[in-house]
């Protein structure tokens, strides 16, 4: 692998478009806010289901690929993902009741949760140690153009008839794409290493053997503080803060593609950072910037600082240092530091963290903001808290992966001390 950079980074872009989904899906329904509200007349606990309602999808997703990905390998998971994503974009659009809505968006959570979990583990495996962080990181990129291009479509189909219709059929475009490229993937090279090396089946009881099982509650912790660290909220309910801040539709939607934007060119300037500077710092430096940022934005509603483009201004900044640190740094260790034998599995378990944390943050916020009313303010203090928790323990409990094999992770995390194996 090491001799083959260049197909590395091929084959990783490929892998990559499974993040795509994931982006899309994700920033689509933001979009859709305005328009499906009204149609189905949702209070704000059903919008937060419909919204949230695709997690349930996800977290199956995981778990179930998590087992079919250590037994039958990386590839053909990732194209079945792209396969039922296409399918229920589809059925979504064009669903005639609210209640086959629900069940399409489960189903296309299914998908998109398979893919979240396997193109950062299928590109960690296939990617030599010094460009693994950036490598990875590259799914955090297609993550973040999928956002863009459902902000831009959302943006683009407002206008005509059926629109929240479309916005959710348009995402059967890019999963098509994913389907036909991933065809053409090779298996995963350390999975097919430990397929011939392995003779006994990996369980969940596996987990729990002592050393692993720290790992992984490491991992599980890492997936979901970057799921409630408040970034989502933008991401899904932006225009729900933008009329707070007192803009109408069309601006909202505007800056959702402003939103993209900073999300993208902070993205690529972390790929160029993670293996530089090193996941561990960049972790400290974004939960702790995060948490400031958001007392801020709380601040400037709690100050009623809500005319001219401040509230804009702090969560464009506020998205930056996500962009940078949390959102692609997470996937690049929660793909590194699970032992080989149980790569597949306990990736499966964080991921199915990270999905179980992102449905409870998307329901709940319509309801907290209904709660808190005019307080807008105590929303944001929340997520800080949540950031500044987060810095504390990265602060004690995470290593430095940079440049390291994912064997000579799996060594100091095991045995940290240097102990030789019993």
């Amino acid at each position: 692998m090491d001799k083959k950079p260049n197909y590395s980074i091929l084959i990783s872009l490929i892998a990559a478009l499974g993040g795509l989904l994931f982006g899309f899906d994700f920033a689509i329904f933001s979009g859709t806010i305005p328009f499906i509200k009204p149609y189905f007349n949702l209070s704000e606990a059903e919008l937060g289901w419909t919204s949230s309602s695709i997690y349930i999808g996800c977290i199956l997703g995981t778990l179930i690929t998590g087992y079919f990905a250590d037994r039958f390998g990386r590839k053909i998971p990732l194209i079945a993902s792209a396969f039922i994503f296409a399918i229920s974009a589809l059925a979504m659009g064009w669903a005639p009741n609210y209640h086959l809505l629900i069940i399409a968006r489960i189903a296309a959570g299914i998908g998109v949760g398979a893919a979240s979990m396997l193109s950062p583990l299928y590109i960690a495996e296939v990617c030599p140690a010094h460009i693994r962080g950036r490598m990875v990181s590259i799914n955090q990129l297609t993550i973040v153009l999928g956002i863009l291009l459902a902000y831009t479509s959302s943006y683009l189909l407002a206008g005509i008839s059926n629109n929240w219709r479309w916005m959710f059929a348009s995402a059967a475009l890019p999963a098509t794409v994913f389907f036909i490229s991933a065809l053409f993937l090779p298996e995963s090279p350390r999975w097919l290493s430990g397929k011939d090396q392995e003779t006994e089946k990996v369980q969940l009881s596996d987990l729990i053997k002592p050393g692993i099982l720290f790992i992984v509650s490491i991992g599980i912790v890492i997936a979901i503080f970057q799921q409630i660290s408040g970034a989502n909220v933008v991401f899904v309910y932006a225009p729900i803060i933008f009329a707070k801040a007192g803009m109408n539709v069309s601006d909202q939607l505007f800056q959702q593609i402003l939103i993209g934007l900073i999300n993208l060119i902070f993205t690529l300037l972390s790929m160029k950072l993670v293996d530089r500077i090193g996941r561990r710092r960049l972790m400290l430096l974004g939960s702790i910037g995060m948490s400031v940022l958001l007392l801020l934005i709380g601040g400037a509603f709690y100050f009623n600082l809500l005319q001219g483009p401040l509230v804009t201004i702090l969560v464009l900044i506020f998205i930056a240092i996500y962009a940078t640190t949390l959102a692609p740094v997470t996937w690049v260790l929660i793909s590194e530091i699970f032992p080989n034998k149980v790569r597949g599995l306990a990736m499966s378990v964080a991921t199915t963290a990270l999905w179980l944390a992102c449905f409870a943050v998307v329901y709940i916020f319509p309801v907290l903001v209904d709660y808190f009313g005019h307080r807008t303010y105590m929303n944001f203090l929340v997520f800080a808290v949540i950031c500044f928790v987060y810095f504390l323990f990265l602060l004690r409990y995470v290593p430095e992966t940079k440049n390291k094999t994912l064997e000579e992770i799996e060594e100091k995390l095991l045995f940290p001390e240097g102990r030789n194996r019993k």
